[in-house]
């Protein structure tokens, strides 16, 4: 493959996706790319297919008819299991994460950091002491998530995503509930993954 083409390669290339619900066409011969380190915005109105693609893309709805691809490669999307495998992670409005838990048990949820047979809580918080250096906040591991603001919240959901080693994050309407101050923080951390080659 030419230096050119190479230049070229989409992070993700979704083509002629094709959904439809009974008595509901919701996306009819939608492409898109996303290359390493961009960030997209999807904008429409109710009910102009946005979510329907994000769940197409995560595993949630298989698509009638149409093709994805990551890095150049083909791949099948069947369940939200096979998205994360191909690093692709969606945090939703509602999000993924389990109130009573901590913020680090949050984060490594069913895939917990043993040594003996135990759960090792010490490497767990360092790890999550790591990703969250990564994108330049601080949140106690240690911390119930259910005493987090929705902001901080959002953020262990990135930083389970980065975790899980995603190339590639779709935030579903991030800032609907966040202050103009809280807003201004994601936008920063935006930056910080775009800069890390995530798209």
């Amino acid at each position: 493959m030419s230096s050119q083409a190479v230049a070229r390669q989409a992070l993700l290339e979704m083509r002629g996706i094709h959904k439809s619900f009974p008595g509901v066409k919701a996306l009819d011969d939608v492409s898109l790319q996303l290359q390493p380190g961009e960030v997209l915005a999807l904008l429409g109105e109710n009910g102009a297919g946005k979510s329907t693609l994000i769940k197409v893309l995560g595993g949630a709805h298989l698509p009638d008819k149409g093709d994805v691809f990551i890095g150049g490669q083909e791949i099948e999307v069947p369940d939200p299991t096979a998205a994360c495998r191909a690093g692709i992670s969606i945090i939703y409005q509602e999000f993924n994460l389990v109130p009573e838990l901590t913020v680090q048990e949050n984060i490594f949820l069913g895939r917990e950091q043993t040594r003996g047979g135990f759960i090792d809580a010490a490497r767990e918080r360092r790890l999550s002491l790591e990703l969250f250096a990564r994108i330049g906040i601080r949140i106690d591991p240690s911390a119930k998530v259910s005493d987090l603001t929705v902001a901080q919240q959002q953020t262990v959901e990135i930083a389970k995503a980065l975790s899980l080693n995603a190339r590639i994050i779709v935030m579903d309407e991030p800032s609907s509930s966040l202050t103009q101050q809280e807003v201004g923080h994601l936008f920063e951390i935006i930056r910080d993954l775009k800069e890390q080659g995530i798209g």
